[in-house]
């Protein structure tokens, strides 16, 4: 197969790569400054985004205030959350809620007043929802229809991103595949925003959509980025359980309006783990489970809301009653069996506070960025905030810090992709079932020295397989999910302690000496033994300084 690289004839200012929450608001606040286009990876309404159902935290309500907010967030981070990042978070987010309200978003309300509800290890009522369990689907829909109404912003759908153009130590613009034609283009750009979401799919069990393949992660780290604190993959306590079917989300917010835990026995042990029982932290939670699971010699615990009675619980989740009852599950009047399940990456690509990655052109936020807000263990329905805050804060910082495109874009393999594209390797998609199932078997909840070792080896066999670009979209995410797997299982061996979402059965203690450091990951230019020829090795340096913006602190400490 044979391919050529052309030069887009579409004309933009900024990219974003990706539409989720934080991809949207990016591309509104971009289009105040010039032209903006949008790249999506198959279809705009896949996202994470679209699959939130608990809500979003705001410090809103009368009984609230954003010092609580703070306080709730830094305490789940285990004390790695960057506490900057965090006030950013909790002083902007109302304003930022009460603008997407004023766009059109409807949240749920009792009477005049918004229906506040509790998640676990908040200590105020403070999480918004819109229509029972869709709020992310009603976030998404207000942006999107906002973005729709801008002149400046085009979309391009089923558009696969596969590298980032790197000119002179600068991020320019992007490499593309049309995923219906095949045909690569050149996008330039006087900056790039990445908003491509988390990379779930890494793991046999999760809660992510099949587009969740940590594309963004890997291209940035490819491009020079650095990545921080990938060892901390938060996996959900509660997602559905059935063997015929893929894990379906069940909300924290289930546990938040009174559901209980029971196990295989239908005894409740959540009290024996933790003094706030099914609302304590998630991390907390899904070991208890886990724990539970391996007590008992069972594959899942079971979710009892039937005491909740059937006309609230199908008023107040609807979404998941109806997809219970597609399994043939009435939750209404039976216990759901549910398992822990690979759900959100609190690290990512590196950023400031701005959205600014250590690549100049670049920024990040959503899901692929590591902001320091969520530390070792995000807190529940913090996420699509910081995708609202973030968002708009990496568009500033990319307006701020555009730079003229200067000419055809060269990449160091850019002659080679040029030349024509290899034949893909054989069944991407049995080598991705293969990374899946020993992710989620040695690097997954419970991880040890032994297993991340195992797991590291067979990665690099896997890595020395796609050194070279690939022509499908199929085989590109394939590369992707095992240069981002292999990220995990290097910064989980490096951290040996036990905190928040990473734990070690042969570290568990949370405070061995040196603890506070967070892990660094950047691809490095380096020599092949006995060869002329260069290769990009991956490099785990957590003491190194890293360069940030002037008068800013360095990455590397919190």
């Amino acid at each position: 197969m044979s391919a050529r690289l052309s030069s887009s004839k579409i004309e933009t200012d900024f990219l974003v790569v990706g539409s989720g929450v934080a991809g949207l608001r990016a591309a509104i606040e971009l289009s105040r400054a010039g032209r903006v286009l949008m790249l999506t990876k198959g279809h705009p309404l896949e996202s994470n985004s679209m699959y939130a159902q608990g809500g979003v935290a705001v410090a809103l309500s009368e009984e609230d205030d954003v010092g609580s907010h703070l306080t709730d967030t830094l305490k789940a981070g285990h004390g790695l959350c960057r506490r900057e990042a965090v006030r950013v978070l909790v002083e902007e987010g109302p304003e930022r809620i009460q603008e997407l309200i004023a766009w059109g978003a409807k949240f749920d309300k009792i009477g005049k007043r918004f229906a506040f509800t509790r998640e676990a290890a908040h200590s105020r009522s403070r999480i918004l929802r819109a229509r029972g369990d869709a709020t992310g689907n009603e976030m998404v829909r207000a942006l999107m229809s906002y973005a729709a109404r801008q002149p400046r912003i085009q979309r391009l759908d089923r558009r696969f991103t596969v590298d980032l153009a790197v000119v002179d130590g600068r991020c320019c613009g992007a490499i593309v595949l049309n995923e219906m034609t095949g045909e690569r283009t050149v996008l330039p750009a006087s900056a790039v925003v990445l908003s491509t979401g988390g990379a779930g799919q890494v793991y046999a069990r999760t809660t992510n959509p099949g587009n969740a393949t940590g594309d963004g992660m890997a291209m940035a780290l490819r491009a020079g980025a650095l990545l921080m604190d990938m060892e901390f993959v938060q996996f959900h306590p509660t997602s559905l359980y059935l063997p015929s079917s893929p894990p379906f989300l069940l909300s924290e917010a289930i546990r938040g309006e009174g559901g209980q835990l029971r196990n295989i026995k239908g005894e409740l042990f959540m009290h024996r783990y933790h003094p706030d029982g099914a609302l304590a932290p998630r991390d907390v939670v899904s070991r208890a489970i886990w724990s539970e699971m391996a007590a008992t010699r069972a594959r899942h615990v079971y979710l009892d809301v039937t005491h909740l009675g059937a006309a609230f619980v199908k008023r107040r989740f609807p979404t998941i009653y109806a997809t219970c009852l597609r399994y043939d599950i009435d939750m209404t009047e039976e216990w759901i069996p549910v398992s822990p399940s690979a759900h959100y990456m609190m690290g990512g690509v590196w950023t400031d506070v701005q959205g600014a990655t250590t690549l100049p052109g670049l920024c990040a936020a959503g899901e692929v960025a590591c902001s320091g807000v969520h530390g070792a263990n995000r807190l529940a329905s913090n996420s699509l905030l910081e995708g609202l805050v973030f968002g708009m804060r990496a568009a500033q910082s990319a307006v701020a810090h555009a730079g003229r495109f200067p000419g055809p874009v060269r990449m160091p393999h850019l002659e080679e992709l040029e030349q024509g594209w290899p034949t893909d390797f054989d069944d991407p998609e049995k080598l991705r079932s293969s990374l899946r199932r020993l992710m989620w078997g040695k690097v997954g909840l419970v991880r040890s020295g032994d297993s991340l070792i195992s797991a590291s080896a067979q990665l690099v066999r896997w890595m020395r397989l796609l050194t070279k670009p690939f022509a499908s979209r199929a085989a590109l995410e394939v590369k992707n999910m095992v240069q981002v797997a292999r990220c995990i299982t290097d910064a989980a061996l490096w951290r040996e302690n036990s905190v928040g979402a990473h734990y070690r059965s042969d570290f568990p203690e949370p405070n061995r000496p040196g603890w506070r450091q967070h892990s660094q990951l950047l691809f490095t230019d380096g020599q092949t033994s006995g060869s002329a020829a260069k290769e990009r090795a991956l490099v785990l340096s957590p003491p190194a300084p890293v360069r940030g913006k002037p008068g800013k602190k360095k990455a590397g400490r919190s």
